[in-house]
């Protein structure tokens, strides 16, 4: 099974507040999305790769209504809380927490869990109140993942080394791994890769046989968990990521990254047709 993601991360914000989204007003723009890029994704055999789409919470509703009755897109929100509902226990005191349940009860069917920005932000958090232990990202993110795991959601955990940790990459993404996936049902969570000293503006993409090692690992460390290139599935590098046999997919966030630089529906899928070429 290929399984090809895509993160729209804040893409919703128009230019006029420092945004790229050009393609819908905001009440309108989850659906859209999904109305441009569903009847395409209809060509592909479902039973050899599945599309997810994790949106903004505010746009999962409508995103979610857009869907066709068993049709091609799968909707993700883009992470949950480490505490949820439960019956005779907490029903609903998570004022601004993303609960498992309530992605859920919104439609979700999966998750994205550790995402590079989500522990960087973690990670500030713990630094202002002073805790410089390295493994508090990763238990957090484990209890994020039971909480996912127990609502009937599927996880994508991203996992990936900073410049720092480069020359000890081994041991970081081993750490994040045993750590994060402990005690969680594997057969139901999906390792995306994120070199991360690799993702920006001005820095060296990762190599084909940088990210094949890196995959190799992963499945090694897991027994065989499926792993994606979580470091930007793009036109330039998509025939490269897939002639990599250890690599089952890909995440795709921006689909053009010069003039109106944004989230497209047409350049997402001639992404998706690049990769799968005519095999799917």
């Amino acid at each position: 099974m290929k399984h090809l993601y895509l993160n729209l991360k804040r893409f919703d914000v128009p230019p006029v507040y420092g945004g790229v989204n050009r393609l819908a007003p905001g009440e309108k723009w989850g659906g859209t999305v999904v109305e441009r890029t569903q009847e395409a994704l209809a060509r592909y055999d479902a039973a050899r790769v599945e599309f997810v789409q994790f949106f903004p919470e505010a746009h999962i509703i409508g995103a979610r209504s857009a869907c066709r009755p068993g049709g091609p897109v799968r909707i993700g929100c883009q992470g949950v809380y480490r505490e949820d509902t439960a019956e005779g226990g907490n029903f609903g005191a998570f004022t601004a927490g993303r609960t498992a349940n309530s992605m859920k009860a919104l439609g979700c069917v999966y998750t994205l869990i550790g995402h590079c920005e989500e522990r960087t932000d973690k990670k500030g958090v713990l630094a202002e109140a002073g805790i410089a232990d390295a493994g508090a990202v990763n238990r957090l993110l484990n209890r994020e993942i039971r909480c996912a795991q127990a609502a009937g959601l599927k996880v994508l955990y991203c996992i990936g080394e900073t410049a720092d940790e480069q020359p000890d990459w081994e041991r970081v993404l081993g750490e994040q791994l045993d750590v994060g996936l402990d005690g969680v049902d594997r057969s139901k969570v999906v390792v995306a890769y994120e070199p991360v000293w690799s993702i920006g503006p001005g820095k060296t993409p990762a190599g084909r046989d940088y990210i094949e090692k890196a995959a190799r690992f992963i499945k090694e460390r897991t027994g065989g968990i499926d792993v994606v290139y979580g470091g930007g599935l793009k036109t330039d590098n998509a025939a490269m990521l897939a002639a990599i046999e250890e690599l089952d997919g890909g995440l795709i966030a921006l689909t053009r990254f010069q003039g109106e630089i944004g989230f497209y529906p047409e350049e997402y899928l001639e992404i998706i047709r690049l990769y799968l070429g005519g095999s799917l």
